[in-house]
C-alpha cells in the first residue's frame, strides 16, 4: 500500500468550483472501452498484472467459516500453477491485493492466511456497509473494531444523504472521524457513486473524501443499481489526479462491483495508465473489488496458454 494521506483542511471554494463536462467524460469513456485492447503474450502480462491488483471479496450473509479458508487460499494461489510455469512466472509469489470480508469475518481471515504463510492484507467493509445509515457512534466502533480484529485496510462508506444535500463539511468531518478510527490501518472511502446523482457530485466527494486523508477512494460497495462504470472511473481519476498537482499526495483508486471479465480488467488498467502513470497500475495504488472477476482471467491465461478454453470444475474459485 502507497505511503498515507495525511489530508488537508477542507477547502470549500475547490469543491463548489468544479464543473464536469458529461458528453467530454463519456466520450473518453468510450474511447477506452472500444480502443484499448492487448492480445497474446501482452494480454498474458496484463492479466497477471490485474490479478495482483484483485481484492478477493466475499461480502455474503452466509459467509462462514470455511468459506473465507478457500477464499484465502484463492487470494494465496490465484491460478494455477501450471499455467504459471507455462508464461515463466512460477517464482514470483503472484498473489492477490487483498482478501476483504465484513468485520465478523476478519479474525478468520487473518488466521487462514498466516497459516497458509501469506502475506496479504486483509480489508474490512465498515461504518454501516452498503448503506451507511447507522448511527455515527456505532459506525466508528465497527471501524475500531475491524482495526482490533486484525484488519489493515478499512473500506468505509460516505454519507449519501449529506452529499446529496450538499453538505460536505458533513462528509469531510465523518471521514476525517472514520480515518482517525482507522490508526494505522488504510483508510479506503466508498462513494457509492451509483446514488450520487451526477458527476460533478461525484467529482466534489472524491475531492472532500482525499482532503479528509482517504488513502484510496473507491466507486460502489456492489451493492447499488450502478457500480463500477468507466464514466466515473474518469472523473475520479481526473481529481486524484488534480489532487496529487496541488497538494503532492497521491491517492489509490478501487473500482468494484460488475467487473467480472478479463476484458474489464484491461480497460481499467488501461485507465490508469494512461489518466495517472505506470505507479497506479500496481497494488500498492490500483485494487479491484471482484469475487468473480479472477475465475475469468484464469480461463483466459487457460486459453492462451493451452488454445481451448477450460471446463468450469478444472478452474475451481476456491
Amino acid at each position: 500500500m502507497a505511503c498515507r494521506n495525511p489530508g488537508i483542511e477542507l477547502d470549500l471554494g475547490w469543491v463548489q468550483s468544479v464543473r464536469v463536462n458529461q458528453p467530454a467524460t463519456l466520450r473518453r469513456a468510450q474511447y477506452l472501452s472500444t480502443t484499448r485492447t492487448v492480445k497474446k503474450k501482452w494480454q498474458a502480462s496484463w492479466l497477471l498484472r490485474a490479478v495482483t491488483c484483485i481484492d478477493l471479496t466475499t461480502l455474503s450473509g452466509d459467509d462462514t467459516p470455511a468459506n473465507v479458508q478457500r477464499l484465502c487460499y484463492k487470494a494465496h494461489h490465484p491460478v494455477r500453477e501450471d499455467l504459471l510455469k507455462a508464461v515463466n512466472m512460477q517464482d514470483k509469489g503472484i498473489t492477490t491485493g487483498a482478501v476483504c470480508v465484513y468485520p465478523a469475518r476478519v479474525k478468520e481471515a487473518v488466521k487462514y492466511l498466516k497459516q497458509a504463510g501469506a502475506n496479504i492484507p486483509v480489508a474490512s467493509v465498515a461504518t454501516g456497509f452498503p448503506s451507511g445509515q447507522y448511527p455515527l457512534t456505532t459506525r466508528l466502533q465497527e471501524v475500531r473494531d475491524a482495526v482490533l480484529a486484525g484488519a489493515s485496510e478499512i473500506d468505509i462508506v460516505i454519507s449519501r444523504t449529506q452529499a446529496l444535500s450538499g453538505d460536505w463539511q458533513g462528509v469531510y468531518d465523518e471521514v476525517k472521524a472514520f480515518r482517525e478510527a482507522c490508526g494505522e490501518a488504510h483508510l479506503k472511502t466508498i462513494l457509492a457513486t451509483g446514488e450520487l446523482g451526477s458527476l460533478t457530485n461525484v467529482y466534489k466527494a472524491s475531492l472532500v473524501a482525499m482532503m479528509a486523508g482517504s488513502d484510496f477512494i473507491k466507486t460502489s460497495t456492489g451493492k447499488e443499481g450502478v457500480n463500477a462504470i468507466l464514466p466515473v472511473g474518469v472523473v475520479m481519476c481526473r481529481a486524484i489526479r488534480d489532487f496529487y498537482h496541488r497538494t503532492g499526495y497521491k491517492i489509490g483508486f478501487k473500482p468494484a462491483g460488475g467487473i467480472r471479465s478479463a476484458k474489464d480488467a484491461c480497460t481499467w488498467l488501461a485507465l490508469m495508465k494512461e489518466e495517472l502513470g505506470d505507479e497506479w497500475t500496481h497494488p500498492s495504488m490500483f485494487r479491484i473489488g471482484a469475487s468473480g472477476l479472477l475465475t475469468d482471467i484464469e480461463r483466459q491465461l487457460y486459453h492462451h496458454v493451452y488454445g481451448r478454453y477450460a471446463a468450469a470444475h478444472q478452474l475451481p474459485m476456491s
